[in-house]
């Protein structure tokens, strides 16, 4: 049997920690958090998404933005992204017939459904908002505050 990545890692990590006995329990929930392989996977699945906005922004757009590692929104989803690496993460662990995996499933069929709901309005609102704003005269209060959220923005 094959060993999935964070269990090695995990297997590894407890070797060193039973021959060296934490000093206090205070560090242990924090080495706990580390160990987790669940959480693992969940955070990795999450940053590759935030790091694959920068590569699709770069695709469409033919310029690097790096805002994109720390920006909501975009494709793909890294909200998706992560609970459904903590949900297969889970049914590795405890099993499809566990009731942590059933909570898991539920809350990323939510998180899913939410996410398509979220960008395929917000993605209209965005449309009509640009119409609206493109139309407006270049003195409007508007587009006034634009160029100043803009300034403020990059200063900071």
């Amino acid at each position: 049997m094959a060993l999935v990545p964070h269990v090695a890692v995990r297997r590894l990590l407890e070797f060193k920690l039973d021959s060296s006995k934490a000093e206090s329990t205070q560090h242990n929930w924090i080495v706990g958090l580390f160990l987790n392989g669940a959480l693992i996977s969940a955070m990795v699945a999450f940053f590759i998404a935030q790091l694959s906005k920068v590569f699709t922004h770069y695709y469409h757009e033919q310029a690097w933005d790096w805002t994109r590692l720390i920006s909501s929104g975009g494709m793909p989803s890294s909200h998706t992204a992560l609970i459904v690496a903590l949900t297969t993460a889970i049914a590795i662990e405890n099993g499809t017939n566990s009731s942590l995996f059933a909570m898991c499933l539920v809350i990323a069929l939510i998180v899913m459904y939410d996410a398509t709901g979220v960008r395929l309005h917000a993605g209209r609102q965005a449309t009509v908002l640009n119409i609206i704003i493109a139309e407006m005269p270049p003195d409007h209060p508007v587009q006034v505050q634009r160029v100043e959220d803009g300034i403020l923005r990059a200063l900071g």
